[in-house]
């Protein structure tokens, strides 16, 4: 999505009619429906008087086309500025360009990351080569019109305050500037210069209208690039927040010792990169030649995983470098050099079948390790045992004696790489307050509908493509189907509806099992994995009454283990317990409504809930899709993924 285009010869008069950054702030607000900071108005007001003094040189074709804040497909990333045009080969070539307002930056140990000044503090982040660099590898992957079409993207970083010094062009940083190279200050003629390299004629071919509407390829999911992952091939491109992440864990792996425990703690939403990074990590250290292990208390990734992983290795090896997190209750101190805790908000108290082992999975583990990394993100705890959340993961990791750091994942890869459904979903369902009071669907494939027939039809209808959607329900229906898979387990007799939940034949595989299109999932069978679109039944534990959102445990099925006990504690201290089952309940949606890469569907059993959702979401779409013939799949697969969402 681009905020602000059009030819050279606009940009230039926007710019000296001094109304470049209304412009670009007004489609920002239609492009992206959300307002932005008054320091982001200010530096599009300062860099493009920079780019400005670039572009006037005669030479630069007054029909090149420019566009500003292009939103990365699939991602919340945005690309600063985009010159496009034909080479002196009349090859289609667009140059990219990373804009920094930087006035100093100090040289850091770490691969690709330097340190600077940003909101008062020093901070650390990636270098503006390598970050122009990766987003050009970002924009390769996900555009298929880009490879097809022999469209050729050149990064490179303008730092037009920087004066020039041995830090940000330091031969640490060389590999990167290599393949981005960095201008600053003084290099206004020498950035003049490399445009016209590549930009010789106008782009009378709209090759970034091309770019904006092309064809993406279907999208890139974890569990399926895993094999080729562990053969240590580059299958995600680390950004921004990621690339700190990985290359602070690499460094405090590598300093880490009895002597000098080290923890880790990374804070990240949906569909931030948690698990790439996780997984990205065991590769690296393990290649290094230090004990690591991949650990999650969810048994459906692992599950999953070790599918996508047969016939690539052993079962041995598999268990070796991937283990339940109630799996260190006889471990010993210092046994691995790293464990790399994916999920760990759902980290338990206790271990073993009956949850009467072991003292504290959080401590158990820290004790194991030299070095601990945990990913989590507070608002996925969905069971009453859950205990991992930042607070108290820092609480025993200094209790142990670990020099403790935090860093945060904030980049957004799923939900269209929408921010702003995220931020949505959170404000509705009270999780968080944000300034996201509406949706625009322009943005993600949100639809509420009125009919759960018409919802389960929609799933099926997308997953016929690539077997990556599914039907999803809140824990409100007893699982009667396990002794008896004739039975229908969800049903909504009212519109003759009903579903099996999954079968217990798939066990922890049912999100990839062939035909289980057929049944419905719960939060246990999905949490940790990613689908392409996600259908989600809404309960009657989450409802709308009195003008806000509320929930009734209650409605929850007896068989829930998630709740297991919270009658009890009613009971006992019921302003806890409710506490509790609300903070569950919450988040149980908010995990569900964010498994779709590409869309959320629902319906709500609740028809208030049903009112208020469509009261605030601002759509142009229809509720309908229409059949896809499946002998046409193949042939109409991209264009469908890419422009019919």
């Amino acid at each position: 999505m681009i905020v602000y285009q059009g030819s050279k010869n606009d940009f230039t008069k926007d710019v000296l009619n001094n109304i470049i950054e209304e412009k670009i702030y007004k489609a920002f607000q239609e492009s992206l429906g959300r307002k932005t900071s008054s320091s982001e108005i200010s530096s599009w007001r300062n860099s493009m008087m920079y780019m400005n003094n670039i572009m006037i040189d005669p030479e630069i074709p007054e029909d090149s086309k420019i566009a500003i804040e292009y939103q990365i497909p699939l991602t919340s990333k945005r690309v600063d500025f985009l010159i496009s045009g034909k080479d002196a080969g009349n090859n289609e070539t667009v140059v990219v360009i990373e804009l920094k307002q930087w006035q100093e930056a100090k040289l850091n140990s770490k691969d690709a990351i330097v340190s600077t000044w940003m909101q008062g503090a020093l901070v650390e982040t990636s270098h503006p080569s390598y970050q122009a660099w990766s987003y050009v590898q970002l924009i390769n992957g996900f555009n298929e019109t880009v490879q097809e079409e022999n469209i050729f993207l050149q990064p490179c970083a303008y730092l037009h305050n920087y004066n020039f010094d041995d830090q940000i062009t330091n031969v640490h940083y060389k590999e990167y500037i290599d393949k981005a190279p960095l201008f600053l200050k003084a290099d206004a003629l020498k950035l003049r210069e490399f445009i016209k390299k590549y930009i010789r004629h106008g782009d009378d071919s709209n090759i970034l209208f091309r770019i904006d509407n092309g064809k993406l390829k279907p999208s890139k999911q974890l569990a399926d690039s895993l094999s080729s992952m562990l053969r240590g091939n580059e299958e995600f491109i680390m950004i921004d927040d990621q690339k700190l992440v990985y290359e602070t864990a690499i460094e405090m792996a590598r300093k880490a010792s009895p002597a000098n425990k080290q923890v880790l703690i990374v804070e990240g939403g949906p569909g931030t990169g948690k698990s790439v990074v996780a997984i990205n990590l065991l590769v690296n250290l393990t290649k290094q030649g230090l004990v690591s292990q991949y650990v999650t208390k969810n048994a459906a990734p692992r599950a999953v995983y070790a599918s996508k992983l047969t016939g690539t290795i052993k079962k041995t090896a598999f268990n070796n470098l991937f283990r339940s997190s109630g799996g260190f209750i006889d471990s010993e101190e210092n046994q691995f050099d790293a464990l790399i805790v994916d999920e760990a908000h759902r980290l338990n108290l206790k271990s073993g079948l009956y949850g009467n082992l072991g003292v504290n999975q959080v401590l158990e583990i820290i004790s194991a390790s030299k070095f601990s990394i945990f990913f989590v993100d507070d608002h996925q705890q969905i069971h009453i045992k859950d205990i991992g959340e930042v607070s108290k993961i820092r609480e025993w990791a200094e209790k142990e004696n670990g020099a403790v750091r935090i860093l945060k994942l904030q980049s957004q890869f799923r939900c269209n790489g929408s921010d702003g459904y995220l931020g949505w979903l959170d404000n509705i369902l009270g999780i968080r307050e944000t300034a996201n009071d509406s949706f625009d669907t322009k943005e993600y494939d949100f639809r509420v509908f009125d009919n759960p027939n018409e919802l389960r039809t929609a799933i099926e209808e997308r997953n016929k493509f690539n077997n990556k959607s599914r039907m999803v329900a809140g824990y409100c229906w007893d699982w009667l189907s396990k002794k008896d898979s004739s039975i229908k387990d969800v049903t909504i007799p009212e519109y003759d509806f009903g579903m099996t939940w999954n079968l217990t034949k798939d066990g922890s595989n049912w999100i990839i099992a062939e035909n289980s299109i057929n049944e419905i999932g719960c939060i246990h069978t999905c949490q940790g994995l990613e689908l392409d679109y996600v259908g989600v039944i809404i309960g009657q534990d989450l409802l709308y009454e009195n003008g806000e959102i509320a929930t009734n445990v209650l409605a929850r099925s007896k068989m829930d283990q998630s709740i297991r006990g919270i009658k009890k504690m009613i009971k006992e201290d019921p302003d806890r317990a409710f506490e509790i089952a609300n903070k569950i309940i919450l988040n149980t949606y908010r995990v569900l409504m964010t498994r779709g890469m590409k869309g959320c569907y629902v319906y709500c059993l609740d028809q208030e809930l049903s009112k208020y959702l469509k009261s605030r979401v601002l759509s142009t779409k229809e509720y309908r899709i229409e059949p896809i013939e499946l002998s046409k799949v193949a042939e109409n697969k991209s264009d469908y993924l890419g422009n019919n969402q």
